[in-house]
């Protein structure tokens, strides 16, 4: 007979995310918390209501997938293009610094050998501090009124560059961890999948256009743009071995300028996603967070991992914005920005996990330290843009 119960454990998921993100948001934190919070007090760690399945494994899949799309589609190319090279510089410190600090602080805890393999495992755990959420800096940043600055204007491109350069460089790792193939195989494979996205971006754009010009036909572009993401995350896994996300991420991209119903598209994805999909990836995630396997050690580079989490992008976009002639001020100001981490870290973890380059014990400790990074960044912002100089 057949069993019933992922629909039981569906609606669990629903809502129980809902439920404890619209707790957090009303103590002013992200929904995503909540949402965490959700899988790791109904999980294993918890009560043990909630079990992992195929079907949620997928669902959840899908999630990332569409939150990535809708991350590319989101994304203002005229804004990055604005502040030129500046956002650039910042971005660039912004995903090396963490990279290294929290790439290296995984290898001196867990590594007793200087191996390629390991060091691709610390890169990948690095690279899951490189990307920033900036929805919490631009709600703080809002509140008080900077966000038309240029200082606020900068440290928002900066964010959109840090995420493309924080896909390249998962696209890289993703690719190297592959294995049995040679390194040189694995990067001619990479930048064959930016010339295929080149080219077929060249083309969609084209298709994209035509369609939305009729008004009849703009009602379907969210479904053909659903198409196009799915298909770009397929071709990105199976025939360039690069994660599913990063083609994905680069459908919305491709879309974000191009067509004259990116909005309609944008806002019918959110609400696909949010609905069903996406909180189906935060329960997963917090399911996955076993704090019954969390032991001394484990503890111990929690702690640390989080004050690396935090310092690495203050010192990282902070030094980017000093080498672009900031002042010391806006320097402070757009590293603390940056440090919020929420979906796409998550995401990067999920698929270091997936590839088997993160270890699951470790989990919660990135989970905490993403948590922790989105509690401290608008109490150091407010604190710091209140006390100094006028920001400009």
């Amino acid at each position: 007979m057949e069993s019933y119960t992922y629909l039981l454990l569906l609606a669990l998921i629903l809502l129980s995310t809902k439920v404890f993100g619209l707790a957090t948001e009303k103590i002013h934190m992200p929904q995503v918390v909540g949402a965490l919070l959700a899988g790791i007090i109904l999980g294993p760690s918890g009560f043990g209501v909630l079990e992992s399945t195929d079907f949620l494994v997928k669902t959840a899949e899908i999630g990332v997938i569409m939150l990535m799309f809708t991350a590319g589609i989101d994304t203002d190319l005229e804004e990055v293009k604005s502040t030129g090279i500046q956002a650039l510089v910042i971005a660039v410190a912004g995903v090396t610094v963490p990279l290294l600090l929290c790439g290296g602080l995984y290898f001196f805890f867990f590594m007793d050998e200087f191996t390629f393999y390991n060091v691709l495992k610390a890169a990948f755990v690095g690279s899951v501090f490189s990307a920033t959420s900036v929805s919490i800096t631009v709600e703080t940043l809002n509140e008080m009124g900077k966000l038309k600055t240029r200082t606020g204007t900068t440290l928002l491109s900066a964010a959109l560059i840090d995420d493309i350069l924080g896909i390249i460089v998962l696209s890289i790792l993703s690719g190297l961890s592959s294995g049995g193939d040679n390194p040189l195989m694995v990067m001619g494979r990479i930048a064959l999948f930016f010339v295929f996205t080149f080219v077929v971006g060249a083309v969609i754009r084209k298709v994209f256009l035509y369609v939305s010009e009729d008004h009849w036909h703009s009602r379907r572009v969210a479904v053909w743009a659903l198409a196009f993401c799915l298909i770009m995350a397929y071709c990105a896994e199976e025939l360039f071995g690069v994660a599913d996300i990063t083609g994905a991420y680069f459908a919305g991209l491709i879309l974000c300028n191009v067509t004259k119903s990116r909005q309609f598209v944008a806002k019918k994805f959110t609400v696909t996603s949010y609905m069903v999909f996406t909180p189906v990836f935060f329960a997963s995630v917090g399911m996955k967070t076993d704090l019954k396997t969390m032991n001394t050690e484990i503890l111990v580079f929690a702690l640390f991992l989080v004050v690396f989490a935090v310092l690495s992008k203050i010192v990282g976009c902070g030094l980017g914005g000093k080498l672009c002639r900031m002042s010391n001020h806006q320097s402070l100001v757009v590293g603390i920005g940056m440090v919020a981490r929420s979906e796409v870290a998550l995401m990067v973890a999920q698929k270091g996990i997936a590839a088997g380059m993160i270890d699951p014990v470790i989990l919660p400790a990135i989970v905490l330290s993403v948590i922790a990074s989105a509690l401290v960044t608008p109490v150091l912002l407010k604190t710091v843009i209140s006390r100094g100089p006028e920001l400009v």
